[in-house]
């Protein structure tokens, strides 16, 4: 994975990366499609130094992502100047799984559908037969925490 090089000052640590993107709800999805770039929000799970998306299966991002997938994602969070921090990931997505995802068996998925359904569902595993599972193994991670600034 390529190191960040800009802003080193204000980068988040590895744990603090983990962290954050276990705590937060939303990220932000962008993919390149013939008409050009495609930004949508999506929930997501952060496992093992994956980050694992669901997405429907009928969708100009998917898509986009079987032609090309390169994606780039952004969780980010804070109001005000100095509370400002967030993640951007950007690399290949892979499809795991059946598409659309309906419950065969596969081990792969048993840790980020439960984390997944715990975070977002009650714990409950939701197979809708409309949306699919997607990993992306990180080729760079860039981050910042503005409270930092000044430490």
């Amino acid at each position: 994975m390529k190191q960040q090089r800009r802003a080193r000052a204000i980068a988040m640590t590895p744990d603090e990366v983990d962290a954050f993107l276990a705590e937060q709800r939303t990220c932000r999805v962008a993919t390149v499609g013939s008409t050009g770039p495609h930004a949508t929000p999506l929930w997501f799970v952060w496992q093992d130094g994956a980050l694992w998306l669901t997405s429907l299966s009928r969708s100009q991002r998917w898509t986009d992502l079987q032609n090309d997938p390169r994606i780039a994602v952004v969780v980010d969070a804070g109001e005000d100047y100095g509370e400002l921090r967030g993640v951007e990931l950007r690399g290949r997505v892979e499809v795991v799984g059946e598409v659309p995802r309906t419950g065969e068996p596969v081990p792969e998925l048993d840790g980020p559908e439960q984390a997944f359904a715990d975070k977002y569902s009650g714990g409950t595993v939701v197979r809708d037969g409309r949306h699919a599972w997607l990993r992306l193994l990180p080729e760079k991670i860039t981050s910042w925490d503005f409270r930092k600034i000044g430490s």
